[in-house]
């Protein structure tokens, strides 16, 4: 079953965020706390799981982002798309990015981007059959230093 994220969901997210890229689960902290809230409490941030039999498999986050141009609609960023290992090959992050689209639709967005560090073909393969494509859009990133 989809649905947004909870306040309760937090630890959950986080140690599914080690199948992800995540090298460890952060300490609890202020920052943390008022991190998770800012996300919670903001109606164009979507923190979407996946659960199954009461346990978080797969997420993902949809993020609307108000626009000027396009007639002023929004745009919808896809971003942190994981499932558990375990758990993998089953729908469950399809079902997630699914339920990104209707929440993008919901929200009149002219178009949903994401972005891979993958060069897997499993995963590009993927977000191919989900509908997203890699030919009308270069994505350039500048990593920023702490």
């Amino acid at each position: 079953m989809v649905r947004e994220a909870g306040k309760e969901d937090l630890q959950e997210i986080l140690e599914l965020y080690l199948c992800l890229h995540e090298q460890s689960v952060p300490e609890p902290s202020e920052h943390l706390a008022q991190t998770w809230e800012q996300i919670i409490e903001d109606k164009n941030h979507h923190l979407l799981v996946n659960e199954v039999s009461g346990q978080i498999v797969s997420s993902c986050v949809c993020v609307i982002i108000p626009n000027l141009t396009r007639n002023v609609r929004p745009y919808a960023f896809i971003e942190n798309v994981v499932t558990h290992s375990a758990f993998r090959g089953h729908g469950y992050a399809s079902e997630c990015l699914q339920y990104a689209g209707q929440i993008a639709r919901e929200n009149n967005c002219y178009k949903m981007m994401l972005l891979t560090g993958s060069k897997e073909k499993k995963t590009l393969d993927f977000y191919k059959h989900a509908g997203y494509n890699s030919t009308d859009k270069t994505a350039f990133i500048q990593w920023l230093k702490e």
